[in-house]
C-alpha cells in the first residue's frame, strides 16, 4: 500500500486510465476485425475507412503509438486491396 497521499492518488487515477485504455484497445480490436471478416470487398472498404477513423482518434489521444497506428492502417489497406473483387 502506498504511504503517501499523492501516491493514492496516482494509483486511482491509474487505475482509470488503465480500465479506459482497454475500453479504448478493444474498441481497436473489433474495428480491425471488422474489416477482416468482411464479406466481400466493398464492405471491408467501408469497414477501412471506420477503422481508419478509430485508429487515429487513438493515435491522437496517446492510447497507441502514431507509427503503431500508421502501420496498422498500412497493413488492413493492404490486405483489402489484395482482397478479390
Amino acid at each position: 500500500m502506498p504511504q503517501h497521499k499523492s501516491c493514492e492518488k496516482r494509483m486511482r487515477t491509474s487505475a482509470k486510465a488503465r480500465i479506459r485504455n482497454r475500453s479504448y484497445r478493444g474498441q481497436m480490436k473489433r474495428a480491425i476485425r471488422s474489416v477482416r471478416e468482411a464479406g466481400n470487398k466493398e464492405e471491408a472498404q467501408t469497414n477501412l475507412k471506420k477503422a481508419m477513423v478509430v485508429l487515429d482518434s487513438l493515435a491522437g489521444k496517446g492510447i497507441i503509438h502514431k507509427n503503431r497506428a500508421a502501420d496498422k492502417k498500412s497493413r488492413l489497406n493492404a490486405f483489402v486491396q489484395a482482397m478479390p473483387s
